[in-house]
């Protein structure tokens, strides 16, 4: 029911408003001739009648039911020709007619709980004195005479909404997105990506339409931004948008139960999941007949495609609930559901599970799930001489490899960053994108571990273990593309650092290896997935593996093509390079009291520091997106080291975040407390106030 509004190409070509602009094809409004063209007074209350039926049924199963109201565009603008315009409302009335009109709605269907708003300019609102529409939106809830929560996409929201938004009978909430639109790893991202704090600007762009998105809440788009204040009023929960894996199974009961640890960040309420299989046939790609991804008569499930996903729901479901949840929760549902080959299948799924989400937060191309799929990616060249357009609006030059940040760019490298710290002999304490190749190779390693000794036990028959181990393999392979990718691009970047032409003929070599890896799968899905899985109009929703791989081609002939016009370097030119792609786990930790006084110095303590260290910075920040890590060195103590954290800086409502990066005599610098060897921890620490009012 969604098409963006106002700012992009996106909605220039929007036709089908059906629902869109929900209110004229669900009801009459007294006092108001409003209605869309084309729908009948008939096919209206039949909309109402299975609107009230749903949210019934949702009540009837012991659930509260929200209700999505995404866009309140009546008219698309540009050259927009839609199928069922809304007649009989004007600028003037479009306010006060939006009010009335869910004012009416929840009196119809008492059942519905809470209502969710994309108050941004993508839901047709203009933002400049946006909080005037909705102060009377959110007054007809008030009004509505029962409690309800009113659920704010966080992207655009500022302090007028939030003031506008504060009613008797409203508990309202902001709902944030929790790694862009994507999923990631457990713990929320250190910092958000440069693009994000700073103010977006481009041909045409009308400030009255995006001013508060595109400009000074830019960096609400896709984090927590700073809702997380101790003294706020509003709630927030997160949302894992479906970017990064949309099809394939995922269970890693490691990585769920971080989630449920970390969705509570700051006293938040937690996590809500788009479902596997969600957007598909979004925006009219769904056909009759198509939904079942498969072809494979024997894999195919129907309506009730949702059971392959069992496993799934489970882990989020009980480890989201409970962190500490026993394993002989899952265990038992493994057992009953793949007999002998159960726990063969727990370790793959453990292991490659963690692939995507690891490659989602060192590769963030963008931020948008509709641009960026890992799970059937796009290329992006490693060439420079092919800079990507897809990707162009969401990565900055070059558009290549090179130039992708991190979606946590304080704890992970760049491959362009990381080349350029590399060859100046200053790497920092950062993950580099060759640790995450290692990373992903173990768990490969450890995933067709899992794979050879399940397949032996399993039962060939059974279509859930098909299905299983189909994508089990597909991501095997995904996983050997993305390593080989990191690596390749990496030596590809040291190569335009120094000429080395070695490095070049290395980095042809590791991206031949991982295009092999990607062309493989087609193999593994024909005729087990249908040629075309849509799950939007883009070419990164939509299409099929084969469909990637002759851009992969082109970015090889490229690279080779470089190597045959490569010149040999002056002598002495290259620079020796020492690659970190592992680290050793350290014994330090971090020690610290429980909560901070407000504008008192809050002393933060580096303990069992083995011996070599030869010394220590400490990075903080408040919990606010918005902010700069702030840095101190600490000072030698008792056999440790300690820095404090200055009054003015704990002088906030904010709680404080920090880590450690230690240097020492034997490697790399380390951060502390860093990530697990589970990728499924919080690899900083946060800290409250006493005036903290939570456990």
């Amino acid at each position: 029911m969604q098409y963006n509004y106002g700012a992009g190409m996106e909605s220039r070509t929007a036709s089908d408003n059906y629902l869109c602009f929900a209110y004229p094809f669900l009801l009459a409004v007294p006092g108001f001739e409003v209605r869309a063209q084309g729908v009948s007074s008939g096919e209206r209350d039949r909309n109402l009648e299975t609107l009230a039926f749903i949210a019934k049924e949702t009540r009837r199963r012991g659930m509260s039911f929200n209700l999505g109201l995404w866009n309140h565009a009546y008219d698309f603008g540009h050259d927009s020709m839609h199928w069922y315009p809304i007649l009989g409302i004007s600028r003037d009335t479009h306010a006060r007619y939006s009010a009335a009109a869910l004012a009416r709605l929840l009196e119809l269907i008492p059942e519905i709980d809470g209502l969710t708003f994309r108050v941004h300019h993508e839901g047709g609102i203009h933002e400049e004195g946006h909080e005037l529409f909705w102060d009377q939106v959110f007054d007809a809830v008030s009004k509505a005479g029962r409690p309800m929560e009113v659920d704010m996409h966080a992207k655009g929201v500022d302090e007028a909404l939030m003031t506008a938004v504060d009613k008797p009978n409203i508990r309202a909430t902001i709902s944030a997105k929790y790694w862009a639109e994507h999923m990631g790893l457990p713990y929320h991202q250190a910092s958000i990506r440069e693009m994000e704090l700073k103010q977006f600007n481009w041909p045409g762009k009308d400030k009255s339409v995006t001013g508060v998105t595109d400009g000074e809440r830019r960096f609400t788009r896709y984090g927590y931004a700073d809702f997380l204040s101790e003294d706020r009023s509003i709630d927030v929960i997160f949302r894992m948008w479906p970017g990064t894996q949309k099809l394939l199974l995922w269970g890693d009961p490691s990585m769920a139960a971080g989630f449920g640890r970390y969705a509570t960040l700051g006293g938040s309420r937690g996590l809500e999941i788009c479902e596997p299989l969600y957007f598909k046939g979004r925006k009219g790609t769904g056909q009759a007949g198509t939904r079942d991804p498969y072809i494979r008569p024997d894999l195919q499930l129907g309506i009730n495609d949702w059971r392959k996903y069992r496993y799934t729901y489970l882990l989020w479901g009980r480890l989201l609930y409970n962190p500490d949840t026993s394993p002989e929760v899952w265990q038992r549902f493994l057992q009953a559901e793949y007999g002998p080959a159960a726990k063969g299948i727990e370790t793959a799924l453990a292991s490659l599970s963690k692939v995507l989400p690891l490659v989602t937060v060192a590769h963030g191309v963008s931020g948008a799930n509709n641009f960026y799929w890992p799970e059937m990616y796009v290329d992006l060249a490693i060439s420079y001489w092919k800079q990507s357009l897809h990707y162009a609006f969401d990565t900055p030059e070059p558009r290549t490899w090179e130039g992708v940040s991190p979606f946590d760019p304080t704890l992970f490298y760049g491959v362009g960053e990381y080349a350029d710290d590399l060859i100046a002999g200053q790497v920092q304490g950062k993950y580099t994108p060759l640790e995450v190749a290692s990373w992903i190779e173990s768990a490969l390693a450890a995933g067709e571990l899992g794979i050879s000794e399940a397949t032996p036990l399993c039962d060939e028959g059974d279509p859930q273990t098909q299905r299983t181990l189909i994508d089990l393999k597909i991501l095997a392979e995904l996983g050997r593309f993305f390593a080989g990718k990191f690596r390749g691009a990496v030596e590809y970047a040291v190569y335009r650092r120094t000429d080395d032409k070695s490095a070049l003929e290395r980095a042809i070599g590791l991206v031949t290896e991982a295009h092999a890896a990607y062309a493989r799968i087609p193999s593994i899905v024909n005729g087990v997935y249908r040629s075309d899985l849509p799950f939007g109009t883009g070419p990164s929703e939509r299409g099929h593996w084969s469909d990637r791989i002759m851009a992969m081609r082109e970015d090889l002939y490229l690279l080779k093509l470089e190597l045959d016009q490569a010149r040999e370097p002056n002598a002495g030119k290259i620079p020796a390079v020492i690659h970190r792609s592992t680290r050793r786990s350290s014994p330090a930790s971090l020690e610290h009291d429980h909560r901070f006084e407000r504008a008192r110095p809050f002393a933060v303590y580096l303990r069992n520091a083995e011996p070599g260290i030869t010394g220590a910075t400490l990075h903080y920040r408040h919990l606010h997106q918005g902010k700069r890590f702030q840095s101190l060195e600490m000072k030698k103590d008792d056999g440790g080291f300690v820095a404090s954290i200055p009054a003015d800086y704990t002088a906030s409502t904010y709680p404080l975040m920090f880590f450690a990066e230690v240097r020492n005599d034997a490697e790399g610098p380390l951060m502390i407390p860093g990530l697990a060897p589970d990728l499924s921890n919080q690899p900083y620490v946060v800290v409250h106030s006493v005036a903290w009012d939570m456990p």
